[in-house]
């Protein structure tokens, strides 16, 4: 069965489409595609992650539900396949608003799904987070439960390392018995893409050239993780709302404020490196392997120093295990799609800390 799945994460960069098949005995990554968003729609969206009003989140709403619908259609195309081979497509839109601990948990994903459902002429699941935080939970990390699904092996433990806006850690534990854990370990790209954005105006610090011609001023890096989610127990998540250009500055502020851009850039990469580090020490110990998936994958500077920071342990990619590293959350919701219309749970208490298992998602017929 063919289902496309449809993301766009924490960098808020691009609409990322996978087209799915799913066999009893096999998942094969069929095409995947990237639809990088308009600058002003990219800012737009950035924006609401503050007080907005709700006539902008509306607006988005809908804006995305074209562009995701767009790019659904377009991978169909690509790909060379008609639309009546789709089963479903599943969407897990953009989230603006994630606040899981609150006196009323909430958190708020856009790209109207109804739009994607009748542009596309395809059954459409989305709002996969907020039964998990109805039941519960944070709503997120979801994707440990596919990490599971597609990499668990019962000879070696592995830790699934996504490392996108967010950063976040799948445990797989090679003893059957013991279940999958996982949560947000902190920043991943996002803090060092905004930083990089403010001060050269570009999306991203490719391999981080820029970085590596800055010092990292240790101060400051103890501010950084001196910030009490580092060390608060999971089940945690996180998201732009917390770690973002305001939550930099104020750091900055609290050390004196005069540090050069760069040097902040350089002290942001090892923020990253540091809390991945210290959440697969704390809480996988044993791992000897560690795959990487995200946007992170490819940065070749942040690997190396990894590698190094993770002592012996063998770091590889998604790509390793033939899946590219950039499609890993599309196909997670692609798989959560066929979760929801199978009426089996989707989510992983031991990641999230829901009560129970829950079906997650809401499903729109074309």
């Amino acid at each position: 069965m063919l289902y496309i799945g449809l993301m766009s994460g924490t960098s808020m960069d691009a609409v990322d489409a996978a087209l799915v098949q799913f066999n009893q005995n096999s998942t094969q990554l069929l095409a995947y595609e990237e639809y990088p968003l308009d600058p002003g729609i990219r800012r737009g969206v950035r924006n609401l992650s503050g007080a907005s009003s709700i006539n902008e989140v509306c607006r988005y709403d809908a804006i995305l539900g074209n562009l995701f619908a767009e790019a659904a259609l377009n991978l169909i195309q690509k790909a060379g396949i008609t639309p009546d081979s789709i089963t479903a497509i599943g969407s897990h839109g953009q989230t603006v608003l994630h606040l899981p601990v609150h006196d009323y948990p909430v958190t708020i994903q856009i790209g109207d799904p109804n739009i994607i459902a009748y542009k596309t002429g395809k059954t459409t699941v989305a709002d996969f987070r907020r039964m998990d935080i109805a039941a519960g939970g944070q709503g997120a990390p979801l994707a440990p439960a596919f990490h599971e699904y597609l990499f668990r092996d019962n000879q070696r433990q592995y830790v699934i390392l996504n490392i996108g806006g967010i950063a976040n850690i799948t445990v797989l534990p090679a003893q059957p018995d013991i279940p999958a854990s996982g949560f947000d370990t902190g920043p991943g790209n996002g803090l060092l893409d905004d930083w990089n954005h403010l001060h050269n105006g570009t999306d991203m610090d490719k391999d981080s050239a820029w970085a590596s011609g800055g010092t990292v001023d240790q101060a400051l890096l103890k501010q950084f993780m001196a910030d009490p989610y580092f060390d608060a127990d999971p089940p945690k998540s996180t998201g732009r709302d917390y770690f973002n250009l305001a939550w930099i500055r104020s750091q900055i502020g609290r050390e004196g404020g005069n540090i050069e851009s760069r040097d902040v850039m350089a002290t942001l990469l090892n923020l990253t490196i540091n809390n991945i580090v210290t959440a697969i020490g704390r809480h996988a110990p044993d791992t000897q392997t560690v795959i990487v998936c995200g946007g992170g994958a490819r940065n070749r500077v942040l690997l190396a120093q990894l590698k190094l920071a993770l002592g012996g342990r063998q770091i590889i990619t998604t790509a390793d295990k033939g899946y590219n590293p950039d499609a890993i959350e599309a196909m997670t919701f692609a798989w959560l799609a066929k979760r929801r219309l199978d009426l089996k749970r989707g989510n992983l208490p031991t990641v999230t800390g829901a009560g129970k298992e829950v079906i997650l998602g809401a499903v729109y017929q074309s």
